[in-house]
């Protein structure tokens, strides 16, 4: 029988080293089974209390992995074919079916479908910058209820995230993720204190490639949001995690940041320090601070993101939340907890907790932990 005993044992109604967050990714792009990720995520059962949890799966439709694979969830049934009517309008749908689910102890499910979409060229030209901007534009068009009760969760190419309100367990259960295996899975367990617990509001967020498992939460989601609201980005999920993953989706993605440098933009030096920093590289990070003031992400906060090819976590200047990375061989881990790393690989050939606002990449092809640090290392010398 698995322990359902809330959080808070003190009776403190709020529990602040919460929520579980978890990565795993295989450096050589080999597969990965859902039972690590699961077991993992099941030795950190008391950092959620069941109101959300939810996997981020890269790699898993190689058969269509040129094309948009949008997983949405109809709170409204009625609202499916409207929904439908307008992806067949504004793409060509390659293949269109309800998502494989099973008996799980999950609080009210909505239905959940994937599409397998690829955009028209003839509108991406005459209306958009680019075909990722055309695509973000049409996920906002549904995620901002034009259309009706519908989410669009997920919208990566041969990825996937699955997600809702239950037990990490039980969601790995209701969407039958032991028929599925990928070569990075982004895990999370909700504890949430600030926002709602419901299906939209759970774990990875992500648009496009970027998905993001979030554990913290921002005092600085209001200023955040209305910086990214200018470039088109329209918060509706009730949770300050959404304007993380668009702000990487902007950052490197659209204004082509290297990854290794957006913590400097998002979790940057204080003042004091940028002030004794050598000519150059206080100049850049002033000049930072300049153009993306608004955000820098205030509060506690420590987040791991993946995108294709690529796993990454970061803490908030002054961690004041955990954050663990360990290597074994081919995989690269990131926990909230180094418990939950050992659970899946005892044996460690490095591991170490990352400092405040410090930003740690893993890369396929990246197999060592020595190619991994002299990376990162030679991208400050940059700054």
């Amino acid at each position: 029988m698995k322990n359902r005993r809330p959080n808070g044992r003190y009776g403190d109604d709020k529990v602040i080293d919460a929520c579980a967050v978890f990565g795993v990714m295989n450096l050589s792009g080999e597969s990965i089974a859902f039972r690590d990720p699961v077991r993992a995520m099941n030795c950190m059962q008391e950092r959620t209390n069941g109101l959300g949890s939810g996997f981020a799966v890269y790699g898993i439709y190689p058969d269509y992995k040129d094309a948009y694979a949008f997983h949405i969830m109809y709170m409204d049934h009625h609202v499916k074919q409207p929904v439908e009517n307008f992806l067949e309008k504004n793409f060509r749908v390659l293949l269109k079916e309800e998502i494989p689910t099973s008996e799980a102890e999950v609080w009210k499910p909505p239905l959940t479908w994937r599409y397998f979409v690829e955009p028209i060229p003839l509108r991406v030209r005459t209306k958009e910058r680019s075909e990722e901007d055309y695509v973000l534009d049409r996920v906002m068009e549904i995620n901002t209820s034009k259309i009706g009760s519908a989410l669009v969760f997920s919208s990566g190419k041969n990825m996937g995230v699955f997600k809702g309100v239950g037990y990490p367990e039980d969601i790995a259960q209701y969407f039958c993720l032991d028929e599925y295996e990928g070569y990075m899975w982004i895990c999370h367990g909700r504890y949430p204190t600030n926002t709602p617990g419901w299906w939209g509001g759970a774990h990875p967020f992500n648009i496009l490639d970027w998905s993001v498992a979030h554990n913290g939460e921002l005092s600085s989601y209001g200023v955040n949001w209305r910086f990214l609201k200018t470039y088109g980005y329209k918060c509706t999920m009730q949770t300050d995690t959404e304007v993380i993953t668009y702000a990487f989706d902007l950052l490197v993605g659209r204004h082509g940041i290297p990854v290794e440098v957006v913590s400097k933009i998002l979790a940057p030096p204080f003042w004091d320090e940028i002030d004794q920093m050598p000519e150059n590289q206080r100049k850049l990070l002033v000049a930072f601070r300049q153009t993306y003031g608004d955000l820098l992400m205030n509060g506690p906060f420590s987040v791991i993101t993946g995108r294709q090819g690529e796993m990454l976590c970061l803490t908030d200047r002054i961690k004041l939340r955990p954050l663990t990375v360990g290597i074994n061989g081919d995989f690269m881990y990131m926990s909230s907890e180094e418990a939950a790393i050992r659970a899946v690989s005892p044996t460690l050939e490095k591991v170490w907790n990352p400092n405040g606002g410090e930003i740690v990449v893993g890369r396929i092809k990246a197999s060592t932990v020595l190619e991994i640090q002299i990376a990162s290392r030679e991208m400050r010398k940059k700054l």
